[in-house]
């Protein structure tokens, strides 16, 4: 059995469904916590994201901030990111054939 590792997307979704729950962010935080454990965000960007929603932000892809551009030296990390730029640190490693230190 493989364990699902979730990514930012997912988990701003699960986020959106907890505020439609009328959950608080905190009851949201100990929710994601519970269930995947160090894969989760913290309370303060829960809090963060509940701002967003309340204000009408429902956005969960990552958005460029406008700031300075990311630089790639990795031209296949790059095509990635590009397909799909809410792949975690896992997925990105796994995707590129990487060993893993962190496992």
């Amino acid at each position: 059995m493989s364990v699902y590792e979730p990514n930012s997307c997912h988990l701003r979704e699960v986020l959106i469904f907890c505020f439609n729950m009328k959950k608080s962010a905190a009851e949201a935080h100990r929710m994601l916590s519970n269930i995947y454990g160090e894969a989760a965000i913290s309370e303060r960007t829960c809090r963060k994201w509940f701002q967003r929603f309340k204000n009408g932000d429902f956005h969960v892809k990552d958005q460029h901030s406008g700031g300075r551009e990311k630089v790639f030296e990795d031209e296949e990390l790059k095509a990635l990111l590009d397909q799909d730029s809410c792949q975690n640190r896992k997925e990105l490693a796994r995707s590129l054939g990487l060993n893993q230190p962190w496992e």
